[in-house]
């Protein structure tokens, strides 16, 4: 527990965050997990690039 204390105090003390990076990886994440082995690179590419 101690050892996330300096994690912590810097996530409600700073003004920057990585949610937004953090939400981009989930939601491309999302798209290789539903195309699971079942297309190529090309399918998945333009998904991520309309969103």
């Amino acid at each position: 527990m101690t050892t996330d204390l300096d994690a912590v105090t810097a996530g409600l003390t700073l003004e920057w965050s990585s949610g937004g990076v953090g939400g981009a990886v989930n939601r491309i994440k999302k798209i290789k997990r539903q195309l699971h082995g079942g297309a190529g690179f090309e399918l998945p590419r333009r998904m991520i690039l309309l969103q």
